[in-house]
């Protein structure tokens, strides 16, 4: 698939402002760029950025209803009342219940927490998991990553005498559940300073308040936050602000004093002995607790992160990652039969949307299967399946279509519905899924341009390869975390060559492992570009060639060196507008 190359430009003010920073902190130009880039123009920016303080958290009781939830949660512990602890069955929505469930379990035995079952129950409160809690004689509920839309269940709860607090991150509707208090930094009404944090997110800052009134010493929830931090890189949320502090902190308990469940996770991922990154939590760790939830029950998950036993965690992190796999085969099997529905599409190019749907179908990943299908086909996807009586669909999107704007545009055809802009759920009756299909469909074509159906690499800076080296290596590790909002930097150099060792690998051929020189340069820099072995006999042949990349670290039988992965590459024609 062809990609548009898209170099981000600077005005005159931010040129002088890289120059300022550069001059005053004696910072490399590349750095210098790339922090003007994101918004960081001033000393004490770039210093609170490299080195992000839990000092500069936000006060928690600036979120509405803080409050309101912290007393009643006083009166709770207090009284002795059960308290269930309840929480959506993905990554943020498991390491929430986990976080909060830990917090408090030293000053409360009557604690429960409950996970709905994602086929029995589906997304969010259910009526199933109050009358659990009214079985169980639970007077509270502490809802986690969920119920900012659970209007009737909220009302059916309170006919039982059960109250509500809901701690949740999405887009609320213009009425609002009627619990005894809301946390959602999203609200209309909100002046909290920060509004992207995750579900997970918005429980530690419950309880960072509930230790507040309490005289907790903050010491006592720092190691709750390798939980922030996984569900921060799970949830894809900007990495920006607030989610930036937690997510520092949180990577360093990961990686210097993890629990005994976060430990078996890495054992079972192969990361035992590897700094730990934002990209290994979304693609190693995520998915396995993500697995318990998708193929068995979340519950597992939470057992997990909640045991203390190192026997126990690593017992059942295998259990979980064998549901991975299982998740894994089911992922790749489902994705095929879906690429084949869209290979019977007589205009696939017309579309600028894709529908599919089978009821056979897992329920458990079609998510992934539709994120596989946006990334391919480079158009916004909505997956359906069956599940009970309803059709039940996960969908993804593209850069500039709002997908959750598009959802709520057919509301009236939905039972319920939620999400980001980038990532909703839904569900429907089958009557209705032919006008669904069909208004979906009319607002992709109305909506995208055919500019935005063509992949765009964001490129952060053109460097010649003479400029890679250890000191700016070093001075990109200080910018991590990486993730949505500060990317991690996408470079571009022109006019690269093979140095003469180039090669084809991988089990099919498909792959590049490259070493490039160029006109400045003849130390050669190493380089992979997976899936680009069509560029194999071009680049052997001597011709040059442009290339984008990021910057990483190769560790290798205990030797660690520069690796450049190529995102990206073209022939070089001399011309290098963008």
């Amino acid at each position: 698939m062809i990609k548009r190359w898209c170099l981000k430009n600077h005005t005159e003010e931010e040129t002088r402002l890289q120059e300022v920073l550069g001059r005053e902190l004696n910072l490399n130009p590349i750095i210098s760029r790339l922090l003007v880039q994101r918004g960081i123009t001033s000393p004490d920016g770039v210093k609170q950025f490299f080195k992000p303080d839990l000092k500069d958290l936000h006060d928690p009781f600036l979120m509405p209803d803080m409050h309101k939830a912290v007393k009643r949660l006083n009166k709770a512990l207090g009284n002795n009342e059960k308290i269930l602890i309840y929480g959506d069955y993905d990554v943020d929505g498991t390491s929430a219940v986990s976080l909060v469930y830990r917090f408090l379990r030293p000053y409360s035995i009557m604690l429960d927490y409950y996970i709905p079952d994602r086929y029995d129950e589906g997304y969010g409160i259910s009526y199933k998991g109050i009358d659990y809690a009214e079985k169980k004689g639970i007077t509270l509920i502490i809802a986690l990553d969920c119920g900012i839309k659970a209007i009737d269940k909220v009302k059916y709860a309170k006919e039982k005498g059960i109250d509500f607090i809901i701690c949740d991150h999405h887009m609320p509707d213009d009425e609002l559940p009627d619990a005894l208090a809301v946390l959602d930094a999203k609200r209309t009404d909100s002046i909290y300073p920060y509004e992207h944090l995750s579900g997970c997110g918005v429980g530690f800052k419950f309880m960072q308040a509930f230790a507040m009134s309490n005289d907790i010493p903050f010491s006592n929830l720092e190691c709750l936050l390798e939980l922030t931090a996984i569900s921060i890189a799970s949830d894809i949320v900007p990495i920006t602000g607030e989610n930036r502090i937690l997510a520092y902190h949180g990577l360093k308990r990961v990686n210097h004093n993890p629990s005994p469940g976060i430990k078996g996770i890495i054992r079972t991922s192969g990361l035992t002995g590897k700094e730990i990154t934002i990209s290994d939590i979304v693609f190693k760790i995520g998915p396995r607790i993500n697995a318990s939830g998708r193929m068995m029950n979340g519950r597992e998950a939470v057992e997990l992160l909640l045991t203390r036993d190192e026997k126990s965690a690593n017992e059942k992190s295998a259990n979980i990652d064998q549901y991975n796999d299982e998740r894994r085969e089911m992922d790749r099997r489902i994705t095929e039969e879906a690429n084949a529905i869209i290979n019977n599409f007589k205009d696939i190019d017309d579309h600028k949307g894709i529908v599919v749907y089978n009821q056979d179908w897992h329920k458990g990943v079609i998510g992934i299967v539709a994120s596989r299908l946006t990334e391919k086909y480079y158009r916004p996807a909505v997956v359906l399946t069956k599940s009970a009586e309803l059709i039940t669909g996960s969908a993804r999107s593209i850069g500039g279509f709002d997908m959750y704007k598009a959802i709520e545009n057919c509301r009236d055809l939905l039972e319920n519905f939620g999400g980001h802009t980038y990532a909703a759920g839904l569900s429907l009756r089958e009557e209705n899924l032919k006008e669904f299909i069909d208004r979906f469909m009319k607002i992709a074509s109305e909506e995208i341009t055919p500019e935005q159906m063509v992949p765009q690499i964001d490129i952060d800076a053109v460097i010649q390869l003479k400029e890679i080296n250890n000191d700016l290596m070093n001075d990109l590790k200080k910018m991590n975390p990486f993730g949505p909002d500060n990317e991690k930097p996408v470079f571009r150099s022109h006019n690269v060559y093979d140095f003469g060792t180039s090669k084809v690998v991988g089990k099919e051929g498909a792959h590049l492992k490259l070493e490039l020189i160029d006109e400045n340069s003849k130390i050669p820099v190493h380089a992979i570009a997976f899936g680009m072995s069509e560029y194999a006999k071009y680049i052997a042949d001597g011709n040059p060639v442009d290339i984008c990349y990021t910057i990483e670290e190769n560790a290798y039988n205990g030797t660690t060196s520069i690796q450049l992965m190529i995102k990206d590459i073209k022939p070089s024609n001399g011309i290098h507008s963008d």
